[in-house]
């Protein structure tokens, strides 16, 4: 993982608002990945409707990859 930016925790109760959240999550941490261009984005899900969005230097800049938890 990276200390480049906190992971981004999200908490919803409907697809609607995670479609919305993760996408909210995933660009504030792609401008964050900007910076340095050697981090990805790890999208992962802990259970229903918790899901945590981070930079992780398992994943190729560039990319966004989802772990199931």
């Amino acid at each position: 993982m990276s200390a480049l930016a906190d992971p981004i925790d999200i908490h919803v109760s409907s697809h609607s608002v995670l479609d919305e959240r993760l996408e909210v999550a995933v660009s504030q941490l792609q401008g964050v990945a900007m910076l340095s261009k050697s981090h990805g984005i790890l999208v992962t899900r802990h259970g229903p409707g918790h899901y945590t969005a981070s930079l992780s230097d398992r994943v190729p800049f560039g990319m966004t990859r989802e772990l199931l938890h």
